[in-house]
């Protein structure tokens, strides 16, 4: 029925083309030769073979060796990219607090890095002298204290059988140690130039993620299903502010001991190494559940080497103090990032530290909060509805 038909009420003809099996008699026959000019099609390939099952999967397994081949290649810089983002969260907080207080984002950033880049300019001009002649000293002093081991005389019964001392005050004592234990001069070099460009990748990742955080977590956000973007988004915010807490909360957990044990160690006989011992206590405390282990035993053995009495009083102070970090600061600090059972802390840290060293250690906690977060809200919820 035509349009016009409809609008008057009135029923259509018949249609010519329908008696003709839609086809026009007008119009030209074309011959099979036209109609197919390069002959007929064939069958279909039947994707119920085998030979195609096993194309299929080959060129997926092929694709996947070969990203898998690309990600180990560009691994550096993707570690670049991860520290930096985890950097730009820690400094987050202080941007959002600044925000609360009235401060437009753009000046807060501005203030925030300038404030951090001001504090790390500071550290490096007043604090890095000092630290420099304070190593100086424990390397030249280092000799005397090995001789000091030596008068013990199990130490004496293994130094006679493996020479594991005389070895130790062989390095030490060597002019060329440093640049022998990178790989020669230019091998040190080449780690040193290394190293400040890493830096400065870093720095300026950081500031980049930090500047333009909300805009590309939005940006995240958009990839997911519209009836699904506000958990989606609320989740990764809590991700993102859960992962600022917990390396700010990290920075200031190391910072508290770093003061606190140069104000003790300016107390006793190595107050003269306080500076270097409390920079080392510092940052080695940043390392999840062996850092300040790590950090204690070595103060403790050169105030031993140094003195027994200050040994003994080294040890008493970090046997006391770490018991006052992980039950007092510890749990204030980090109480509203990181809420994890000690099993899952340990394994956590253990297993970054296997996949990506030191640096997989100190994101590994942020890293399982994140992962548990997701599964408490997503799975669990998914399974409770069934």
């Amino acid at each position: 029925m035509s349009r016009a038909a409809e609008q008057e009420g009135v029923e259509a003809g018949p249609d010519p083309l329908a008696e003709h099996g839609g086809v026009d008699p007008a119009a030209p026959v074309e011959s099979e030769a036209d109609a197919a000019p390069y002959g007929e099609l064939g069958r279909p390939f039947d994707r119920r073979s085998p030979f195609y099952y096993g194309f299929i999967g080959a060129l997926g397994a092929l694709t996947a060796f070969w990203l898998f081949q690309a990600i180990l290649g560009i691994g550096s810089v993707l570690m670049l990219v991860v520290v930096s983002f985890f950097l730009a969260a820690g400094l987050n907080p202080a941007v959002t607090f600044l925000e609360r207080r009235g401060l437009r984002r753009s000046l807060a950033v501005a203030f925030v890095i300038v404030a951090a880049l001001g504090t790390v300019a500071l550290f490096l001009v007043a604090i890095v002298p000092v630290i420099t002649d304070q190593v100086a000293a424990i390397t030249s002093n280092a000799p005397g204290w090995l001789d000091e081991l030596q008068k013990n005389k199990r130490i004496q019964d293994l130094n006679d059988e493996y020479d594991v001392i005389d070895k130790l005050k062989a390095k030490v004592t060597d002019e060329n140690f440093l640049s022998a234990l990178f790989g020669g001069a230019l091998g040190f070099g080449l780690k040193i130039v290394s190293a400040l460009f890493n830096l400065f990748v870093i720095v300026v990742l950081t500031l980049y993620f930090l500047a333009s955080l909300k805009t590309t977590t939005r940006a995240l956000y958009k990839l997911a299903p519209a009836t699904r973007r506000d958990r989606v988004s609320r989740l990764g915010d809590k991700v993102i502010a859960n992962i600022g807490g917990y390396v700010s909360g990290a920075f200031l957990v190391a910072l508290c001991a770093g003061l606190t044990s140069l104000v003790f160690l300016s107390l006793t006989d190595i107050r003269e190494y306080a500076v270097a011992l409390a920079f080392v206590v510092a940052v080695l405390d940043v390392i999840p559940m062996i850092g300040a282990t790590l950090g204690a035993v070595l103060v403790c053995a050169i105030a031993f080497a140094t003195d027994v009495k200050t040994g003994i009083a080294c040890v008493v102070f970090y046997v006391l103090y770490q018991q006052f970090e992980n039950y007092v600061v510890y749990p204030r600090v980090m109480s509203k990032s990181v809420d994890l059972p000690g099993a899952v802390i340990v394994i956590a840290a253990l297993v970054g530290t296997a996949l990506l060293g030191v640096v997989g250690a100190l994101l590994a906690i942020p890293v399982a909060a994140a992962i548990l977060l997701i599964v408490r809200e997503v799975v669990v919820k998914q399974q409770d509805l069934r």
